[in-house]
């Protein structure tokens, strides 16, 4: 693989997933040579950073971070930018500044094919993506120089409430001990107090949730009649805002129960599976309710809590989301799906064209072949192996990554001039 050390190299840390995993990346960095800073924003950030001798709090208005921002890429000599998700207000103005000065831009996101693998792109993730511009024929062309068995997708997603809880941890510190950033305004709606009861409550209820889940899979599962599942996503996140058309999850509601009345066999039902995070912000089991009596059809639409999702594509007819990566699994498994927003896995060849409403009576299937390329594609290139919120996941996280940040070239080129970084074996991140 094409790569140098650290020499030379100045990181500059933004914002990162909740938990230690930019900290440990950082250790990492330094030991190969480079030099490693962090701008932080607000108490979470800093409690879980633990070389405070290169922390940078930045204290201002979000008003003044561009022009702070590059203060620092010039006092510094910043060579590189990390960043988690690359559409936040703070990290969109740093990576044009970034690419306006020849600055490499390392973006990590959630995997792409998760639960246990995490995505990291050059210059931009999901709609930003380069894979937006890649065909299957070119992926497969790219593939020549690749000669290994893509390992099966896990059924389940191993770090789930190490997740919850590093979250509920960052707002705590957000809400409690944030009085030097009395300035810090977060890019999701809700205020940082409504995020921390939000977490918290989650977390208290995961068993009296788990058995709602549980019995409204059920109920599904052994009802014997035929179904179609609606994947839900956060509203608040990035891909379904800046990534689609839709302005709230019951616009989504309301465009598929609306199509799935007007066009679905009256015998088939609809199902709408919430995301696993989904943390009660808006009542979607309310909406669902309030949008299925709205047109009539209460008795053959059903809510799903978070969970599993395999028990539920085992037996469901299509999928329909806006841009869900759990999109993955359902094209894994040969099931035709909907696509209504950009998608880094939208290609012709194995996401549904057809109308919505003929969608639900005949939709058509997907190209497995074509997928499974564009799969092995994924996983040779962008997806590593791990996670960012279980100690186990970190450690086979980064393990890999250094060397691919260290690199020259992002990993598609890597994979096209044949010096990609071979893949670890996938472990079970628990």
């Amino acid at each position: 693989m094409l790569q140098s050390n650290g020499d030379n190299r100045v990181f500059l840390f933004l914002q990162g997933p909740h938990g230690p995993f930019f900290s440990k990346l950082a250790v990492m960095l330094r030991r190969s040579g480079a030099t490693v800073w962090r701008v932080g924003f607000n108490a979470g950030d800093k409690v879980f950073w633990r070389d405070q001798q290169n922390y940078i709090p930045f204290y201002d208005t979000i008003e003044n971070w561009l022009s702070t921002f590059q203060k620092i890429l010039d006092d510094k000599d910043v060579t590189d930018i990390v960043l988690y998700g690359d559409t936040r207000p703070i990290h969109a103005q740093a990576v044009k500044a970034a690419h306006e000065a020849g600055i490499k831009v390392h973006v990590f996101e959630e995997g792409y094919l998760r639960p246990h693998w995490v995505t990291y792109e050059r210059n931009g993730s999901n709609g930003n993506s380069r894979l937006m511009q890649m065909t299957v024929q070119h992926m497969e062309l790219a593939l020549q120089k690749a000669d290994i068995d893509a390992p099966l997708p896990p059924a389940h997603w191993g770090d789930m409430r190490q997740h919850v809880f590093y979250g509920a941890i960052y707002h705590w510190f957000v809400m409690f001990r944030n009085q030097k950033y009395k300035n810090f305004r977060s890019h999701r709606a809700l205020p940082v107090a409504r995020e921390f009861q939000l977490y918290l409550k989650r977390l208290m209820l995961m068993p009296v949730l788990a058995i709602d889940r549980h019995i409204a899979t059920q109920q599904v599962r052994f009802g014997g009649f035929p179904y179609h599942l609606a994947l839900l996503q956060l509203e608040h996140d990035s891909s379904f805002q800046m990534h689609s058309s839709f302005n709230s999850m019951t616009d989504f509601l309301e465009l598929v129960i609306k199509s799935f009345s007007c066009g679905a066999p009256r015998h088939h039902h609809l199902v709408f599976k919430a995301h696993p995070l989904e943390d009660g912000r808006v009542s979607l089991r309310r909406e669902v309710s309030r949008v299925a009596r709205k047109y009539g059809i209460a008795d053959r639409v059903h809510y799903v809590r978070g969970g599993k999702l395999a028990q539920l594509l085992n037996e469901t007819r299509t999928a329909i989301t806006v841009n869900s990566t759990a999109a993955q699994q359902v094209l894994w498994r040969g099931i035709p799906i909907k696509v209504l927003g950009n998608a880094v896995y939208d290609q012709p060849e194995f996401v549904n064209r057809q109308p919505l409403s003929k969608f639900f009576t005949a939709a058509s299937r997907p190209d497995g072949a074509a997928y499974k390329i564009y799969r092995r594609y994924l996983l040779e290139t962008c997806q590593v192996p791990g996670g960012f919120y279980s100690a186990r996941g970190r450690r086979q996280l980064v393990r890999q990554m250094v060397d691919m940040m260290l690199s020259p070239i992002d990993p598609y080129d890597a994979l096209k001039v044949g010096t990609a970084a071979p893949r670890q074996q996938l472990r079970l991140v628990t």
